[in-house]
């Protein structure tokens, strides 16, 4: 005996709602159905819907059980999941955590060092390609890690970041001016020599591309500075890294400050930053970061910018073509304000 529809629907109801729905998989199926509820026969129905009876009678189960809404095409279950809420915890712990190179044998982990140790700890056999998707729907990417120096204090840039708007205040009040007319600039200094740096490039999988690359020792220094508010970048090429040419670098940055505002100097500890031989103008105040944090400083960030794109993979004829070579990726680096804010800018300044 065919399975009867049920009552609380009629005809008109159905076609209705096959007309609203932007399914057209379900709209045939109600359409079908339709058809029954007019006193159509389910060899009619299965014509509409291009069917088998078995089909329709499936359909009627559906319809009868979750109404229009049971009538949609339902993702596949699929394969269930291979770790359990637990264990993805203890995996996401164990990533976190990193491997002791003692126990585990390396200093980073690999797909497959976590598929072993799955199956060691949880006795969980899976394949790298599914630990690979696992991880990235964990929210997991391999990343390039930010280099921290080991001797870093515990706390130590947590706490500056939260000191830095006090210390703002205190330095619109010595300077008798409104705290938004403080500009909050960064500053360092980078090492460019013949002795260059290789950088990533793209090349087919399995070979290992070559890049030129010197041996001789002539460098120069780039000393550099940014306010990544404006946009705005200031610098000079010297030939040494010193409290002079400290002084002279802390002059060009001076005449960049908008006129009538007061610059905030954020740079490390270094002897030529510190020296109190060292000539500072009236708009600027120094505020020295944290020993031994490098991260704080965005400035850092931007030599890495240029190393990559217009310093490295290169070959210098002479001192002076080292300094041609800094003076253009400055200028150019210049010239993109938005690059300078993308890299520069920090929610904590």
């Amino acid at each position: 005996m065919p399975i009867p529809l049920r009552t609380d629907f009629s005809a008109t109801q159905v076609r209705a709602a096959a007309k609203k729905t932007k399914d057209g998989t379900q709209a045939r199926r109600l359409l079908a159905l339709a058809a029954i509820y007019d006193g159509g026969t389910r060899s009619d129905a299965a014509k509409i819907g291009g069917v088998t009876l078995q089909i329709v009678r499936d359909w009627v189960l559906r319809f009868n059980a979750e109404g229009a809404m049971g009538l949609r095409d339902r993702k596949a279950p699929g394969q269930p999941a291979r770790l359990l809420a637990a264990q993805r915890a203890a995996l996401a712990a164990q990533v976190e955590s990193g491997p002791i190179p003692a126990i585990h044998g390396v200093v980073r982990w690999r797909i497959i060092d976590l598929c072993q140790w799955l199956f060691e700890e949880h006795k969980v056999s899976i394949s790298k390609q599914t630990l690979s998707r696992e991880l990235r729907k964990m929210g997991y990417r391999k990343l390039s890690a930010r280099p921290r120096h080991h001797a870093q204090a515990e706390g130590a840039i947590e706490t500056f970041k939260k000191k830095l708007p006090t210390r703002l205040d205190e330095i619109a009040r010595e300077k008798g001016i409104e705290r938004g007319d403080i500009e909050v600039w960064f500053a360092d200094e980078a090492r460019i020599g013949q002795k260059n740096k290789i950088t990533r490039r793209w090349a087919r999988r399995g070979t290992r591309p070559s890049a030129p690359h010197d041996q001789r020792t002539a460098w120069t220094y780039i000393f550099g500075a940014i306010c990544p508010k404006k946009g705005t970048a200031a610098a000079l090429v010297l030939p040494w890294c010193d409290t002079e040419a400290m002084g002279l670098h802390l002059k060009v940055i001076s005449e960049s400050v908008t006129p009538g505002r007061h610059a905030a100097l954020l740079l490390d500890q270094a002897g030529w930053h510190m020296s109190p031989r060292l000539n500072v103008p009236e708009n600027i105040t120094i505020v020295p970061l944290p020993p031994k944090c490098p991260e704080l400083n965005p400035q850092e960030n931007i030599w890495q910018f240029m190393r990559d794109n217009w310093l490295s993979n290169r070959v210098f004829s002479s001192y002076e073509n080292i300094v041609d070579h800094c003076c253009y990726a400055w200028n150019k680096l210049a010239d993109q304000p938005w690059t300078i804010i993308s890299i520069g800018s920090r929610d904590w300044a």
